[in-house]
This record gives C-alpha cells, sequence and structure tokens, in this order.
C-alpha cells in the first residue's frame, strides 16, 4: 500500500513553563517534542499504535527562546518491517518575524505495534525525490553505525 503521509509539521509557542534556569527552553521540553512529532508521524503512516525505539544523534544548535514560535518537522526517511526511521527538526522564531532557524536535529525509531502488543507490519516507504533519497541513504549509515555502538554498549546493558 503506497503512501504519501510521511511527513508531518507541528507549531506552537514555546511558553514560560517551558524554561530552564539559563532563560530558555529546557532541553528535556526539546526532547518531549521531538518524541510527540515523531509519534505522529509514525502514526499517520502506520495506522496503528507506536512505541518508541531508540533516539539516536539528537544535537542541539541554538536555543529555543521563550514566547518564540516553535516548528517540529517530522518526516519518515527509512522503513523496516515493522520500523520507521523519523528524521526530525526543531525550528523557531520570534514571533512576527518570517524565518524560523533549525535548533534541533536527531533521528528516532518507532514500532507499530499491534493489540496484542507484538510488532506490526508497516507499509514500505519508497523515496523519490531527491532528498528523500539522500535521507533514505543516510538512515541506512546511521543503522550501520549503530550496530558498532550497541557493540560498544553491550556489556552495561542489563
Amino acid at each position: 500500500m503506497a503512501r504519501t503521509k510521511n511527513h508531518i509539521e507541528l507549531q506552537f509557542l514555546s511558553e514560560p513553563s517551558d524554561v530552564n534556569y539559563g532563560g530558555k527552553v529546557h532541553g528535556g521540553m526539546m526532547m518531549k517534542w521531538i518524541d510527540q512529532a515523531a509519534f505522529a508521524c509514525a502514526l499517520q503512516w502506520s495506522d496503528s499504535y507506536c512505541v518508541t525505539v531508540y533516539v539516536g544523534g539528537i544535537r542541539f544548535f541554538r536555543p529555543v527562546h521563550i514566547g518564540h514560535l516553535v516548528k517540529m518537522e517530522a518526516r519518515i526517511i527509512y522503513t523496516g518491517k515493522t520500523s520507521m526511521h523519523i528524521a526530525v527538526d526543531a525550528y523557531s522564531k520570534p514571533v512576527g518575524k518570517s524565518d524560523f532557524v533549525k535548533n534541533t536535529h536527531c533521528i528516532i525509531v518507532f514500532v507499530a505495534v499491534g493489540d496484542d502488543g507484538q510488532p506490526k507490519p508497516i507499509p514500505s516507504f519508497k523515496p523519490k525525490t531527491d532528498k528523500e533519497i539522500a535521507m533514505h541513504g543516510y538512515a541506512i549509515k546511521l543503522m550501520e553505525l549503530r550496530k558498532s555502538i550497541d557493540k560498544e554498549m553491550e556489556p552495561y546493558i542489563v
């Protein structure tokens, strides 16, 4: 089954309750928003409940200021049988300004699960545009890198 809904965008204002002691949005709040945007994207793609199984390579480039408009862009970049690799980029801008700046980037992986709690097959993502093809290749490279990271972490996972 072919899908075209491989992308989702959420926009909202950062609020005073999102602030850290430095006067910027908490990194943890950013991670929450990333997870929520990626979940919405995964749900839209799979038409199924999904669980987060991996978050990696999160990079905070610039702080998000309180009262700024925040834009979370999440897009499917690779699918396995039950998993979805989603690239999430966070942007922000002062209200009334026209240009967003990129604040954060990461990759997050979700697995679709059925009513029995077991992994559930999902539609396959087929990249079409040059950007989608490049991002698909990026996901494959990151999967290879994760294998060596997993091997390094193995003695510390109980």
